[in-house]
């Protein structure tokens, strides 16, 4: 398909024909990147950090959620009040 680059402002770029988009399942936001002469476009993976809260309950749970580095003080620390 071959499909003309439009200018956008101060940039330029396609219209992807939405029954395109419906087919791929791609919504409001796609990954792109450069490969050799392509400009690949894909659906995300998945959103970033998701399944983090869950998986930090879990660490929790099993008693996995110490400091890995010991907490860092400041000179007047002891001055201020909570």
């Amino acid at each position: 398909m071959k499909i003309p680059i439009r200018r956008i402002g101060n940039s330029q770029g396609i219209i992807i024909p939405k029954p395109l988009l419906i087919q791929l399942g791609i919504g409001d936001e796609i990954d792109m990147e450069a490969s050799e002469e392509r400009i690949v476009l894909r659906k995300p993976s998945r959103p970033v950090r998701v399944g983090w809260a869950e998986e930090s309950r879990k660490i929790a749970a099993a008693g996995e959620d110490a400091l890995v580095w010991p907490e860092f003080a400041n000179e007047a620390d002891s001055e201020l009040e909570w």
